[in-house]
């Protein structure tokens, strides 16, 4: 369904771009430096708080590939800011990306230095689209990670997607639904999302509900009739248990109407106390079916340490921690020139060293088809492995079909469960996943180093 709707959010101006990719074009149109460049997107170092990464947004970043055009009136706003020349302004006007991309298909799990979107175009095309690539990518990205590693927290439990009105804006908000969803959760409480992706969309009440009524019993009846097919109530707008009990109370009421109670929503206070005392209340009243869903608050630590403890929730509803990744609010994703006019390139600076080079990213898997180490070479070395960078697009094409959301969905579910052990966890690791560097890679390095002033 995803691309059906060709993802509205995602067509913006072609100048929603960083000012210096336009005067970096205008300069490159003066010297006629055209001849094609292979940039290629990565992160440099994973944060101390993530083991691994999962690549998503490439649906998205396609999109705004294909699409790339500049309209009148950004070609006029241009022309006003003075600066940019007659010719160059007629050569944006007639300017499509022409290129090819390979990239890790979404869900993929990968690791510092490791590109996952390899871009080779003519030089101002691969250029200019630096800055909404990564802009897409690393967002969709920063927050599928979040979500996976939630989804490892809670294996087997219901995860919804909570976040949108503490998201950073409105394309924040649609982006972290379809990422998470991604990752494993089982859909989101954003409606837009759930229409523009084909998520399966949640939603309950507010305590907002519960305080119109004239009494919390006046509100769940009210609210179980206009929404009769198993519905979820609030309890804890002034006292969970008590709105449990009362809960119990109409469910024979509720029962003859033909309503089934599907569950009660714990938002606030001890959750784990509060599920333990409310499933002995339900299943002592014979409603061992009301399913006990949390909220409030929540990241991948507390749900662990709830279950950790034994609570008996059935689902979790995740908002702030995951639509902003609270705890790591961004990732060191870059794009950078790696080859140009047939030779190799290399950026230098303390710190920040690039890898140069047309790469390919090998991964290598254990006789049980788990990660067992990866490789970063050159793409014209012998193959050593699976190779994880795919031909996505050629000529400004796509080279096939999109994969669906759902198949990218179960291609990440894969990826986590192939992941060891050691790197599944939310406790640090003893050591980082395996990421060689090949020895020609090396020497290219030097190579590069040796012939640059």
């Amino acid at each position: 369904m995803e691309t059906t709707i060709r993802a509205a959010a995602t067509t913006m101006s072609a100048l929603l771009t960083d000012l210096y990719q336009l005067t970096m074009l205008q300069a490159y149109h003066d010297e006629g430096l055209e001849q094609e460049a292979t940039f290629e997107l990565f992160v440099r170092k994973l944060p101390r708080e993530r083991h691994f990464l999962v690549a998503a947004g490439l649906e998205q970043a396609l999109q705004f590939l294909e699409t790339l055009a500049f309209t009148d009136d950004e070609i006029a706003w241009l022309d006003a800011q003075g600066g940019f020349k007659p010719a160059f302004l007629d050569h944006l006007r007639a300017l499509r990306f022409t290129g090819d991309v390979h990239a890790m298909p979404e869900g993929t799990v990968f690791f510092a230095d490791e590109p996952i979107v390899r871009v080779t175009a003519p030089l101002p095309q691969a250029q200019l689209v630096e800055s909404r690539l990564l802009n897409i990518v690393h967002f969709q990205t920063l927050i599928a990670s979040k979500a996976a590693r939630v989804v490892l927290a809670a294996p087997g439990k219901l995860l919804i997607d909570f976040g949108m009105r503490r998201a950073h804006g409105a394309e924040a908000a649609l982006f972290a639904a379809r990422a998470a969803y991604l990752a494993g959760f089982a859909g989101t409480a954003t409606a837009e999302a759930a229409r523009l992706y084909g998520l399966p969309a949640f939603g309950t009440m507010a305590h907002s509900f519960v305080q119109a009524h004239a009494s919390e019993a006046d509100a769940f009846m009210a609210f179980a009739r206009s929404r009769p097919q198993r519905p979820t109530l609030l309890v804890d707008t002034y006292d969970p248990l008590q709105g449990v009990q009362r809960v119990i109370e109409l469910a024979p009421r509720l029962a003859a109407e033909g309503i089934e109670i599907g569950g009660v929503r714990l938002d606030s206070g001890d959750l784990a106390a509060q599920a333990f005392a409310a499933r002995r209340m339900f299943d002592a009243a014979g409603l061992g079916g009301v399913r006990l869903f949390a909220s409030g608050n929540l990241d991948e630590a507390r749900i662990a340490a709830l279950l950790a403890a034994g609570a008996p929730i059935d689902g979790f509803g995740v908002g702030t921690a995951l639509d902003t990744s609270a705890d790591v609010p961004a990732i060191d994703a870059v794009y950078k020139l790696q080859h140009y006019a047939g030779v190799a390139r290399r950026k230098r600076s303390a710190g920040k060293a690039t890898w140069p080079g047309i790469k390919q990213v090998w991964r290598r898997l254990d006789a049980a088809g788990r990660f067992a180490g990866d490789r970063v070479q050159l793409a014209d070395e012998p193959p050593a492995g699976e190779p994880l960078l795919q031909p996505v697009m050629r000529g400004g094409q796509r080279v096939g079909p999109a994969p669906t959301l759902a198949d990218a969905r179960a291609h990440c579910a894969r990826q986590l469960e192939a992941l060891p052990a050691p790197w599944r966890t939310l406790a640090p690791a003893d050591a980082p996943y395996p990421v060689a560097i090949s020895d020609a890679l090396r020497a290219l390095a030097d190579a590069v180093d040796a012939a640059t002033p």
